[in-house]
């Protein structure tokens, strides 16, 4: 992987930071894009040498081509990238409004759509590539309280479904990771809060725990891998068992 080039979106906190810890790892170049500077940047110092950071917001989705074409005439050459950037909104369904379904849809599912097929233009001329979007148990059964998050990442499944279609025969795979609940700041900050919440989701996970950050990066640098050179359009759940426990 040592020649491997990639970008990670929200690769500086949680699961995108976890993920770009393992690429470092491995030897991958890794573009981090994050909108806060900071935190970005922080991010970069702990990954080390082979981390790049990209401070960009994706809801600037016009703005987005010109992005990847100059991180490609830096790198000379695009791998792999990880739509990993996202927001959520805990709300009543009656709640919520057009403006902040839209938001979530905006963020969620366009800026997802602009970037892959940007950086697909490029992993065509190649001949190769590995995209790895990140769904949600959102998306495998119904959530309270999360109707547009829910919807965002119900799209972004199927969307993987129909970009590894349209896509294979260019060489490049396309594959989902559906993270059950893992142990991140934010959502440790959730659950800690609504014991109720936390319950249900540990009753119904067979393992009967969180899982951690690092096991969804283990799954994503398997499905950019060699080993998993055969495996694509799938939806892997990484999540103990919760997307089927009763």
């Amino acid at each position: 992987m040592n020649d491997k080039i990639a970008i990670i979106t929200g690769g500086n906190s949680g699961l995108g930071f976890a993920t770009a810890k393992k690429f470092c790892d491995k030897g991958i170049i890794t573009y981090i894009i994050g909108r806060n500077r900071e935190k970005t940047t922080q991010a970069c110092q702990e990954l080390g040498s082979l981390s790049r950071p990209v401070i960009f917001d994706l809801n600037d989705i016009d703005k987005i081509p010109s992005l990847v074409r100059e991180i490609y005439e830096e790198a000379g050459h695009i791998d792999i990238l990880i739509n990993n950037a996202g927001i959520n909104m805990k709300k009543e369904f009656w709640e919520v409004t057009d403006a902040e379904f839209s938001q979530i849809i905006h963020t969620n599912v366009l800026s997802v759509f602009a970037i892959s097929r940007e950086v697909v233009k490029q992993m065509k001329l190649q001949g190769f590539g590995n995209i790895v979007n990140i769904s949600s148990m959102a998306a495998q059964y119904g959530i309270p309280k999360v109707i547009a998050y829910t919807a965002s990442k119900t799209a972004i499944e199927g969307m993987t479904r129909a970009m590894a279609v349209d896509l294979s025969q260019f060489g490049i795979r396309v594959n989902c990771v559906a993270p059950g609940f893992i142990e991140t700041n934010m959502s440790s900050k959730a659950l800690d809060s609504d014991p109720q919440r936390k319950e249900k989701v540990l009753s119904r996970t067979p393992m009967g725990r969180l899982g951690e950050p690092e096991d969804v990066a283990e799954a994503i640098l398997h499905l950019v891998s060699d080993q998993a050179k055969y495996t694509n359009g799938v939806i892997l759940p990484v999540d103990g068992g919760n997307s089927i426990g009763f």
